[in-house]
């Protein structure tokens, strides 16, 4: 009875998998083989959101994760990330799934776990929302990357042809709330890779079209998707970063972000390091060493939360290093 309930919760609150199809979104189709990739990431997503609903325990999920290859597996974590921050959000049962996760293995996805969140908040209730002080404090703007990842994927026409922004956003409800925009931005970025087919030109020129105010944080967006996914080869990436001209050291910043987390999960693959080459100047394991050099200690500065100020730290550095104007 208990295995017919969650095979049911999964069939009802799984999107199908035709909804990753680049037709079905309306995607740039770059080439086959781009277009093949991005649709394993989002059958990649859904199946590990699939085991996270179904799975008997947070063990039993682990061990389907652990068996997707390597250069997809963390696609699957960040699916299950949603799939348990869902179940946090449903009105019965405990509200503890995601931290249980955190616990094990996922630990070192933590990084796409939080990612998850945010893709669960898009489809959750306000009122059953994560409260902002149960996350921690330094990872939080990654849930709200996710969230505008979402937005941006399943809502595009609106936020990325309509350039929309949602003036009565109101998570997290402490000071860094101004700071919010800028993170769904991000993953607004981070969307637009997709929405682009991976064609840095495409990908340039619809984040062009938005107000320069925006524009570092969906650059630094579409640079992260561009490392951690992959999707464009070495000549591509160098029409990105000169496409990106003044913003070039957000592009480093978020490439050395894709590199930890791909090296920290011991899934590095052969695109991050030709990513972190041309957009940060370095490889992927001397770029994930910068963010945890400068990684900080105290959760806010301010109304400035403590990853943005991490994100400018960062930046700093491969603005001193010299990479970014090479």
């Amino acid at each position: 009875m208990v295995s017919g309930l969650r095979a049911l919760r999964r069939r009802v609150l799984t999107p199908k998998v035709a909804e990753t199809s680049l037709d079905v979104r309306g995607f740039h189709k770059k080439s086959p083989e781009a277009q093949e990739m991005l649709e394993a990431v989002g059958r990649t997503f859904l199946e590990g959101y699939a085991h996270a609903l179904e799975a008997r325990s947070v063990e039993d999920a682990e061990s389907r994760l652990e068996q997707v290859a390597a250069p997809l597996r963390g696609f699957a974590y960040e699916g299950a990330g949603m799939g348990f921050a869902m179940l946090d959000g449903l009105p019965f049962g405990h509200r503890h799934h995601v931290a249980d996760f955190l616990e094990g293995k996922a630990g070192r996805h933590v990084y796409m776990v939080y990612v998850g969140i945010g893709w669960a908040m898009a489809r959750l209730p306000r009122f059953r929302w994560p409260k902002a002080d149960s996350l921690d404090p330094l990872l939080r703007g990654l849930v709200l990357d996710g969230y505008g990842f979402h937005q941006a994927y399943f809502h595009t026409g609106r936020y990325v042809h309509e350039r929309y922004q949602d003036p009565g956003f109101s998570w997290p409800d402490d000071a860094s709330r101004s700071y919010s925009h800028h993170a769904i931005d991000q993953g607004i970025g981070r969307a637009m890779w997709f929405v682009g087919g991976t064609d840095a030109v495409k990908v340039a020129s619809l984040i062009d079209a938005f107000p320069v105010s925006r524009q570092a944080d969906l650059y630094s967006g579409a640079a992260l998707a561009a490392t951690y996914a992959g999707g464009a080869d070495e000549r591509e990436l160098h029409v990105l970063r000169d496409r990106a001209g003044r913003f070039r050291q957000h592009l480093a910043q978020a490439s050395a972000f894709a590199a930890e987390a791909r090296v920290r999960a011991g899934l590095l693959v052969p695109h991050t390091a030709v990513a972190t080459r041309v957009l940060c100047g370095t490889t992927p394991e001397s770029a994930a060493r910068i963010t945890q050099d400068v990684r900080p200690s105290n959760p806010v500065n301010g109304d400035v939360p403590a990853y943005e100020l991490w994100r400018q730290r960062i930046a700093d550095e491969f603005a001193t290093l010299g990479g970014v104007h090479s």
